[in-house]
């Protein structure tokens, strides 16, 4: 399976990272949130994914101690903006801090949350700006449904937005019907948070599913080792699940070894069908 992504600039980004969603909320829960990244870097998984919505900056505070001390070159470091941070007003000031808390001097790359009522053009105008700083080495986008990628490629450079982060797992495939086919086509590549459906809460039955049971068993496998497998078998596809163990984290490195067939596939796809219309963009 491939350890990459290669984006449409040229540059390349890890197809499995880490997240932080909700790292950062409890001070109690610092040193073990601290462990936790640095055991996954040094497992190979050194993409990042954080934001400075996440526990209101707390969870940069907890990459930048984890990075701290590291080869800032052997990172990839993702963080996001929130929509009303993303207009020129703003949008500097709050990429500036994001840097601090996190202790490094650039983004490999800086996401727009969801979209805002901030025009796109402006949004982009600032991105562009960001990169020629230096402060940020490529952006994208995150919660952008296909009408949103459409405006998006309208405006003035919105087509060099290289990723869109999406919620996407096993039971909740609806970005297949159309957002996806046009991403794939475009070459922009999928950043999957919750691929593990948040530990299945996000879909009830998800990881004790007998199909998904099956294919763990034959492949002597957990099933969340299934989910993240499954998404990892499509083309420019990038996954970031969050582990607070060693047990999980190391579940979480292996699934770059694991190949599923089409029996696999099949199986699957059929306990949860491809989405034959429109649904509305999952967002938690």
């Amino acid at each position: 399976m491939k350890k990459h992504v290669k984006l449409l600039d040229g540059s390349s980004i890890p197809v499995l990272g880490q997240g932080t969603w909700h790292m950062g909320e409890d001070k109690s829960k610092k040193d073990q949130e601290v462990s936790a990244l640095q055991y996954g870097i040094s497992k190979g998984m050194t993409l990042v994914d954080t934001a400075e919505m996440y526990g209101s900056g707390g969870a940069e505070l907890v990459v930048g101690e984890a990075i701290r001390g590291m080869d800032r070159s052997d990172l990839y470091i993702v963080s996001k903006v929130y929509p009303h941070n993303a207009g020129r007003d703003k949008i500097f000031n709050s990429c500036m801090k994001s840097l601090k808390r996190l202790g490094t001097d650039y983004l490999d790359l800086y996401l727009l949350h969801w979209p805002g009522s901030v025009p796109l053009e402006e949004t982009v105008a600032c991105m562009e700006e960001l990169v020629d700083q230096g402060k940020i080495k490529r952006w994208g986008v995150s919660n952008f449904d296909l009408d949103d990628m459409e405006d998006l490629w309208s405006v003035k450079d919105g087509d060099k937005c290289l990723v869109n982060q999406v919620l996407y797992h096993l039971g909740s495939r609806g970005i297949e019907y159309d957002l996806l086919p046009w991403m794939e086509k475009k070459g922009i590549a999928t950043m999957a948070y919750c691929p593990l459906a948040q530990a299945g809460k996000l879909r009830e039955g998800l990881l004790q599913n007998s199909a998904v049971g099956s294919v763990a068993k034959k492949h002597n496998i957990t099933p969340a080792q299934v989910l993240l497998a499954f998404i990892l078998a499509r083309e420019n596809m990038i996954i970031i699940p969050k582990a607070s163990s060693e047990n999980h984290i190391d579940e979480n490195s292996k699934v770059l070894h694991i190949e599923l067939d089409k029996e696999d596939m099949d199986l699957l796809i059929k306990e949860y069908p491809t989405p034959k219309f429109k649904l509305p963009l999952d967002i938690v």
